[in-house]
Parts: structure tokens; sequence; C-alpha cells
């Protein structure tokens, strides 16, 4: 076996055991809710040692912040349309899939359990709203170069996001392409 070979092997055994503890995680939310499940619960279902979630993680705290992060912030590219308008429907389309999808519903219940549960879950909540807006300004920003008035990124999160969340954590889904369009339409 070649150097090259070798470093790229933990790498992907790295990936999938994170991705077989975040799965975990979120098949433990959807089934018992926030706080009703240990590291290894969590180890068992993801078929790993409680040991290497303590050496990744630290501690359950720390992993359900991570869990949350990672899912709500999808690294999918922002869109360009060519207009604010067509990016910021296209955006909130693709978010609404997110969170309407299998494990949406489940993550969007970690991150508002998070940011009430003491000081860790403040900061994961302020990651969360850090990582969002810096997606969002790099949007706004395009706009403006293009010579079209934008709002402030906080105003995309208080008027598309944040009602599209609540509709989802009160279970007063669909999202309808009809609703995300009358969310985009008022804010602009």
């Amino acid at each position: 076996m070649n150097e090259r070979q070798r470093a790229r092997r933990p790498g992907g055994r790295s990936a999938r055991v994170s991705a077989q503890v975040h799965q975990a995680v979120t098949d433990l939310i959807s089934e018992r809710g926030y706080g009703n499940f240990t590291v290894g619960e969590v180890a068992a279902r993801a078929g790993v040692a409680d040991s290497s979630i303590y050496r990744r993680w630290g501690n359950l705290e720390t992993l359900l912040t991570d869990v949350a992060l990672t899912r709500l912030n999808a690294q999918s590219p922002m869109p360009d349309t060519g207009s604010l308008a067509g990016d910021l429907r296209t955006y909130a389309a693709q978010v609404a899939r997110e969170i309407t999808g299998p494990d949406g519903p489940a993550v969007l219940h970690l991150a508002f359990a998070l940011s009430s549960s003491g000081q860790q879950g403040l900061q994961a909540g302020a990651d969360l709203r850090a990582e969002r807006t810096r997606q969002l300004q790099s949007m706004l920003d395009r706009a403006r170069d293009r010579g079209e008035p934008a709002p402030d990124a906080f105003d995309v999160l208080d008027h598309i996001l944040a009602p599209m969340y609540i509709r989802v954590l009160f279970g007063m889904v669909p999202l309808t392409p009809d609703y995300i369009d009358g969310l985009v339409d008022r804010l602009l």
C-alpha cells in the first residue's frame, strides 16, 4: 500500500462513522425526542464504540450540536438565477425541501432544544445563525452588485426562514410553493 492510499483511507472511514453517528442521533431524536437517549445508545445504533464518540465529540451535547449544525447548514450552493427574487425563491424552496425531508423535523427540534439548553446551546444557535447569515450575505451582496435593492440578511431570516421553521416545528406542513413565494414577495 502506498502512502497516498493510506492517507485516503482514514478520511473515508471517518466520514462514514460520522455519517452513521449523525443518522443514529437523528433517528433517536425522531423516535424519543431530545434528552431521552445516551451516548451508549447512539453508539449501539451507529455500530461504533462509545469511545469513538467520546474521542471525536467529547460528550453528548457536543455531538448533538454538531448534528444540528451539520444538518441545518447543508453545504448546498447558493442559487444564482440572475435576480434576487429568483435567488430567494430558489433558496427558500431548497430550505423547505431540507426541513420537510425525512430528518428535517427532528433536526429542527434538536436545534430548538439545544438553543435553549445552556451556554453550549446558545453557542450552537449563534453558530447556526452565523453560518446562515454568511450564506445569505453572499446572495444579497451579489444582488447589490447587480444594482438591485436587497434586504438585510436578518430580514431574510425573520421573514422567510423563521416562518418555515415554525411551521415545520408545529407540524403545519406542507410548505407549498405558493406559501414560499408569498414569503419572498412580502419581504421584497
